[in-house]
């Protein structure tokens, strides 16, 4: 290893390429930190790409390693797409390398249950065509850092921001990826000289103990002159006062959990959860994911191989099995066990003694420097008696994601943090032996579904009994409040609102048909959904934005979404949507909410009486795509009702893509229209067209006056 002149930065000599640190983003010299970024940006990417040589062969990528992700092709192309899309989004570029991957790329998968499969289908290019777009991503990545401006200290405001964005965003995946890699048969795997050295330690589990911790205030949370990058959730204050406490001396090994499985822990109601219960029920889980059973004993799965149980490495498990152990063991101690909060957690992180990214090496099983997998839970000490208070495995909290005071969306990301204030998601600490970059320092803040498993596991504290907490559920990105606003908020100069009012169109033309099932595509916040499902007995509703169905899955849940409008400059108001002011909260059981793609649709998005497409077409990055193929899932005699203002933008849809809005070879003009007849006119009659006006709110005093053509169009 080796120091920068300016003595700020720790990096990884040329040939070391895994055991880089973050960049500090301060300092005197700021060619040097152009540098150092561009050194970080390219073992970022070489370090990601050398994962997937890990997969036997090109049938790999397209195995399925679990039913809830996309297959591994989708996150090898994932990643470069995001430096391309993020630098695209902060206006710091105009370069596009192939808009088709772009958008096939840019979203992944959150889904909102652990049994709603992922059953989509997409026609996925060949691993040779996403390492060519690498490449060249590589390239347009690697001139825009030699070229751009750069000032001291970089800022999330400054071009290198997003630069820094895109690698911790590489850096996260290499975790995720990697975890995916292990859920795959060990037919799609092989050995490989880096990620093959995992640890070969294993002897007998060390007894854990309960030890004591002072209790404190702390300050959770950091401000914008912290010199290492940050999300959007790490910025932003919370003071809380912690009650002394007692945690596990270790983590939680395979031995120690092995007790819980003995005495049927995953057969008794009483130590889960209802969630965890489901969740147990629905998979028929015995035994942690990753224990291999064998002729009545059990083995263990690596990334890249199953070996014998190293009975004293951590038990990897997600949050539903460490909160079922937790109740175990407090009903076999008679005491009160349960996971740390993320504020006692952050006091023991200060007995590390020791800061990222001043490291010499790291003082746990962290930033690959030590192996390529966890390792025996008493192998690195810390001050107090304690193991493995970083590295190793993620350790699980009680705490639910949410924001801290002061939080901001980050404009170029503005869906990375605020999809996890949902009361969902758990966040949990101290990084793993996979965890690098921004995902090693103690700032951190990453949570996951309770279901997911990642390289996680526990350490359990004796404390007092938490107090429930609604999470905080305030809608603050700018434009997903406009949409709710749009869908749930008032009317203005007397036009009504537009997706109710294109629900009971919807319910005019559907009269004496049948009214099974509907599907709403493109249902941005779902206010349409809600109506249709007055009268329809399913409805499936469908948006490419994981963001925006946030609010009506919280709407369905709930009842209610909070959301805040802007009035002027700062200035902002809070407000409220609710289901039975409306009259819609009897029918909400109704509807399914999902993420997807409305040009790769699912195959079980099928035998519909009416598909509505509100104000979608000219969104799409391949609206003939979708018309050309949406007659498939349509029942003979049922509608396609189409509505959509033409605004054709080469931002959303390629210009050679576009439905009309331009002038033909013959010189003549080809409207939007001409081109929906010659799509849809072989499977489909054209009952009616109409106008029909909507308001979108901006500002107190700036609104758009908008006029969308509505089709409606019979299956044959």
């Amino acid at each position: 290893m080796k120091r920068s002149k300016s003595k700020d930065v720790l990096f990884a000599s040329d040939h070391d390429l895994f055991k880089t640190h973050t960049v500090v983003l301060d300092g005197p010299d700021p060619e040097a930190r152009r540098l150092e970024i561009l050194e970080y940006f390219h073992k970022t990417f070489s370090l990601y790409e050398s994962l997937f040589e890990c997969l036997n062969g090109d049938e790999a990528f397209y195995a399925s390693a679990n039913p809830l992700r996309h297959p591994l092709i989708f996150y090898y192309g994932h990643t470069a797409v995001f430096f391309i899309n993020k630098l695209n989004v902060a206006g710091l570029i105009k370069e596009r390398i192939d808009l088709g991957l772009e958008s096939m790329f840019a979203v992944g998968v959150d889904e909102m249950s652990w049994d709603d499969l992922n059953e989509k289908h997409y026609d996925w290019p060949a691993p040779a065509e996403i390492k060519s777009y690498r490449d060249k991503a590589r390239a347009v990545v690697d001139r825009f850092i030699r070229a751009c401006p750069v000032t001291l200290p970089v800022g999330w405001d400054d071009p290198l921001w997003i630069v820094m964005m895109g690698i911790e965003h590489e850096r996260i995946h290499l975790e995720t990826s990697a975890v995916l890699l292990r859920e795959l048969p060990l037919k799609h795997v092989r050995q490989h000289p880096l990620w093959g050295n995992i640890c070969r330690q294993s002897g007998a589990a060390p007894e854990n103990e309960l030890l004591p911790v002072a209790g404190g205030t702390v300050t959770l949370g950091k401000d914008r002159s912290n010199p290492l990058y940050g999300w959007d959730n790490e910025y932003g204050r919370e003071t809380v006062q912690v009650e002394p406490f007692r945690a596990s001396k270790y983590i939680v090994s395979n031995r120690e959990f092995l007790a819980f499985v003995k005495d049927g822990g995953y057969m008794v109601r009483q130590h889960w959860t209802a969630e965890g219960w489901a969740w147990v029920t629905f998979k028929n889980a015995i035994h942690p994911a990753y224990w291999v059973e064998d002729g009545g004993g059990f083995k263990y799965r690596t990334m890249l191989e199953v070996i014998d149980m190293p009975w004293d490495w951590p038990v990897e498990i997600n949050y539903l099995e460490a909160k079922a152990f937790c109740n175990w063991r407090s009903v076999k101690t008679s005491r009160h066990i349960r996971m740390p909060t993320e504020a006692e957690w952050s006091l023991l992180r200060k007995l590390a003694d020791t800061d990222e990214p001043y490291w010499d090496r790291a003082p746990g099983n962290i930033n690959l420097e030590h192996y390529m997998s966890a390792c025996p839970v008493n192998q690195f000490a810390f001050l107090g008696g304690f193991y493995d208070i970083i590295g190793n495995v993620w350790q699980w909290t009680e705490t639910p994601m949410d924001a801290f005071e002061g939080f901001e969306v980050h404009p170029a990301y503005d869906d990375f943090s605020t999809p996890t204030f949902d009361g969902k998601h758990n966040i949990f600490k101290g990084g793993c032996w996979i965890s690098t970059g921004n995902v090693a320092i103690k700032d951190a803040r990453y949570a996951f579904r309770r279901h997911f498993f990642q390289n996680a596991g526990l350490r359990y504290v004796e404390g007092e009994e938490l107090k429930m907490t609604e999470p905080n559920i305030y809608e603050t990105d700018k434009i997903v409040s406009q949409y709710i606003e749009f869908h749930y908020g008032d009317e203005y100069f007397g036009v009504p609102n537009f997706p109710a009012a294109c629900a009971k169109l919807c319910l005019e033309y559907i009269k004496g048909r049948k009214t099974e099932k509907v599907l709403d595509v493109g249902c941005a916040a779902g206010r349409a959904s809600f109506e249709l499902a007055k009268t329809f007995s399913h409805v499936d509703a469908l948006d490419f934005s994981a963001r925006l169905i946030q609010a009506p899955t919280n709407l369905q849940k709930t009842g209610t979404q909070r959301y805040v409008v802007q009035d002027e400059g700062e200035l902002i108001t809070y407000k409220e949507a609710r289901l039975d002011r409306l009259g819609l909260d009897k029918v909400a059981d109704k509807i399914s909410f999902v993420q997807g793609d409305a040009c790769n649709l699912a195959a079980k998005f099928t035998g519909y009486d009416l598909v509505f497409a509100g104000n979608l077409l000219d969104r799409l990055y391949d609206p003939a795509k979708f018309l050309g193929m949406i007659h498939e899932r349509i029942n003979p005699g049922g509608l396609l009702i189409l509505t959509s203002p033409y605004t054709w933008l080469e931002e959303f849809t390629e210009r050679a893509k576009w439905l009309g809005g331009f002038k033909a070879s013959t010189g003549e003009n080809y409207t939007t229209m001409d081109g929906l007849k010659n799509i849809l006119a072989t499977h489909f009659r054209l009952l009616d067209t109409k106008d029909i006006p909507f308001i979108i709110r901006e500002t107190r005093r700036k609104f758009q006056h908008t006029i969308s053509e509505v089709t409606v169009w019979e299956r044959k």
